[in-house]
């Protein structure tokens, strides 16, 4: 029964991502970037801190983990939002869904990079048919009433969001396998995530001063509010703590099969939410990205553990 209502958990958090890529859309035309991720950040960072001391599990990190937190919260919160923000302006909910799955392909090329993993034929195999499927999506979207270079624009920027995600996936990891100076233990994937959003919005306060100085203070509207309360604190808090919860009960690999179902749900929720388009290019899309990110990650030892920080950026 407990396990049921893990799995159950789970696959309510890749109806909560998929259908997050609407709202973001919605948001991002409702109010300035930088603006959206600082009152998105200022929800759910009160709510993880509210979380983390109503079930105890309280914690403040020292001096030297606050050095790793920051950057972190940088690439996150900071960098991962001006591309979802400006990304949404552009292109479709759905379009965009599938180009955030490039996330895990971009973790593993980092893998090889920074981290002495071995590049391999699956890797080479996995990155040219996640390109495949982007020039599908790039020429065949059905989205045909967004103009084609808004949409090529949006998916470059969401695709740097997976990009950035990524390398927060490689700070993560590191984070999580060796302890800072001073410390006693790694610091686990939810005490990462809820500090390096308080990071990540101290960082956001200034830009959104310099934001509301140069362009003015733009309030959301009823529509706005609805899908920036549904990012902060579903898309957000709830989804990462019931995904932390799923990889302490089941294991992080069998809890990460439940994101490739975030692409089909954004796709749903665009029809659904926003009357976007459907059709058989975004099959044929998802197919060679998905296919893609689990041909490449095989035989990579990193893959298997980077799960614990967070396997799409949200």
């Amino acid at each position: 029964m407990n396990n049921f209502l893990i799995h159950f958990k789970l696959f309510l958090v890749a109806v909560i991502w998929g259908f997050g890529w609407p709202a973001g859309r919605v948001v991002a035309n409702d109010i300035l970037p930088f603006t959206a991720s600082w009152l998105r950040y200022v929800i759910a960072t009160v709510s993880f801190l509210i979380f983390l001391r109503l079930t105890g599990q309280w914690m403040f990190p020292n001096r030297a983990e606050w050095g790793r937190i920051f950057l972190i919260g940088f690439f996150s919160t900071v960098v991962y939002q001006a591309f979802f923000m400006y990304g949404m302006q552009f292109t479709a909910a759905g379009d965009a869904s599938l180009m955030i799955t490039f996330n895990p392909l971009f973790t593993t090329i980092l893998a090889v990079i920074f981290l002495g993993e071995k590049m391999h034929l699956n890797l080479v195999i996995g990155l040219i048919m996640g390109v495949s499927g982007v020039a599908i999506l790039f020429y065949y979207s059905p989205n045909v009433d967004i103009p084609l270079s808004d949409r090529i624009l949006g998916n470059i920027l969401i695709a740097g969001a997976a990009l950035s995600w990524a390398c927060n996936t490689i700070l993560m990891k590191k984070a999580m396998t060796s302890p800072a100076k001073a410390a006693q233990k790694p610091l686990n994937p939810l005490e990462l995530t809820v500090w390096s959003s308080v990071a990540g919005l101290i960082i956001l306060t200034p830009m959104v001063a310099v934001e509301s100085a140069t362009k003015g203070i733009i309030m959301p509207s009823f529509n706005g509010w609805v899908g920036l309360i549904f990012l902060a604190l579903f898309s957000t808090v709830i989804s990462y703590v019931w995904f932390a919860d799923g990889i302490v009960k089941i294991g992080a690999s069998m809890s990460a099969l439940y994101v490739y179902l975030v692409p089909p749900f954004g796709i749903i929720g665009g029809f659904l939410l926003l009357q976007e388009k459907l059709g058989i290019s975004l099959f044929f899309a998802f197919i060679l990205i998905t296919g893609g990110v689990i041909i490449a990650q095989r035989n990579n030892s990193l893959t298997s553990n980077h799960d614990e920080a967070s396997p799409i950026g949200m």
